[in-house]
């Protein structure tokens, strides 16, 4: 399994763009155009599979997110689609308030959900999305057709009903113009459809399924997954129990499931441990002492809350952009999924989910 995150040291500097269309894309969904000035574009090149993070201040609070690029880089657009969750701030913004002609802080393309696309490349790929994880698919899958006239590519795509299909037109498009290398199967949990294999959700027996009748495992060369991460997980399972190598499957986690009420228990008795330890703090080549703060949870707002500007996006351990280098001491990690093993190794944390074990910790954001 390889799990998206950053590429190198994410880009963490903001720049004001203008957002030149919002198009519905579902009842509860749509698509933002960005327009971008030719002084900026250099800054928004971007890869097939990456995200972009914006921020506005929605309510005084200063809201930041992640959202999939749904187009291709071949396009010359810079569009996201934002799915409206209950609750959810800026989801809830970006599907009522903001009009073309607003501006928002957007940060340049991160993400290591993607291959190395190119025109000499001819492979089988599948991929497998539920709801808006189609958006950096979507950005895929157009690639791989434009770019790889000799690939060939099978989409597994979950919804709930026919209407939440988000681009559905496109889609159904694309499959129209490259009926020869593209397959698209789709599968709804509130519609019955004629044959059984396409009712239900995407979970590990359906995965299974799939697997051994829609798709040959020896044939393919390339996996992405990218949707809820009950979702995710089984898919993965399904295709590493009929052989496929770990290492052609990407999963991409837009937020983690969250912890059990076992583990919650256990990160806040390290967090409680943690408290009022002393930190070196490393950060635009200044270094300060900071006190690591147990109410507020973890190293990144320990740090922030002293006035330095630690960057951060998601605080859901997915980003990466939190991401920093532990020089000496050791941290209690809660959750990871924007690391890789050997960034683990090479002593990076997440500092939304760490909490110093000891009072010799000094950490670099500047590594």
């Amino acid at each position: 399994m390889y799990i998206a995150g950053a590429m190198d040291k994410p880009k963490t500097s903001f720049h004001a763009l203008t957002v030149a269309e919002i198009r519905r894309e579902t009842r509860d969904a749509v698509s933002i155009r960005f327009d971008v000035p030719d002084a900026l574009a250099p800054h928004f090149t971007f890869k097939a599979g990456q995200y972009l993070t914006l921020r506005a201040e929605i309510g005084g609070e200063d809201v930041r997110r992640n959202y999939s690029i749904c187009a291709a880089p071949a396009e010359g657009a810079l569009m996201v689609a934002v799915k409206a969750v209950a609750g959810g701030k800026f989801s809830t913004y970006a599907n009522n308030v903001l009009q073309p002609g607003d501006r928002l802080e957007v940060m340049p393309a991160s993400g290591r959900f993607t291959a190395p696309f190119g025109a000499e490349r001819a492979l089988s790929y599948a991929a497998f999305a539920a709801g808006s994880g189609i958006t950096p698919i979507l950005s895929i899958l157009k690639t791989v057709l434009h770019s790889e006239p000799a690939s060939r590519f099978k989409l597994f795509y979950a919804n709930r009903q026919s209407g939440q299909i988000m681009f559905a037109e496109q889609l159904a498009a694309l499959k129209n113009r490259y009926m020869d290398r593209l397959e698209i199967f789709h599968f709804l949990s509130m519609e019955e459809d004629d044959v059984a294999l396409f009712n239900g959700r995407l979970d590990a027996r359906k995965c299974a399924e799939i697997v051994g009748l829609l798709l040959d495992p020896a044939d393919l060369d390339q996996v992405f997954i990218c949707g809820p991460e009950g979702m995710m997980l089984g898919a993965e399972a399904a295709l590493l129990a009929a052989g496929v190598p770990a290492e052609t499957i990407l999963l991409e986690f837009f937020l983690s499931a969250g912890p059990s009420t076992a583990q919650s228990e256990s990160a806040a008795a390290v967090v409680q441990a943690a408290a009022g330890r002393r930190m070196g703090i490393l950060l635009d080549g200044r270094k300060s002492t900071v006190v690591f703060d147990a109410a507020l949870g973890n190293i990144l707002d320990s740090v922030r809350a002293a006035g330095m500007p630690a960057p951060f996006a998601c605080k859901g351990g997915v980003c990466a952009t939190c991401r920093a280098k532990l020089v000496s001491g050791e941290v209690d990690m809660k959750v990871n999924y924007g690391l890789t093993a050997d960034e683990v190794t090479q002593g990076y944390i997440l500092t939304c989910q760490s909490a110093p074990r000891g009072d010799d910790v000094v950490i670099s954001y500047d590594m």
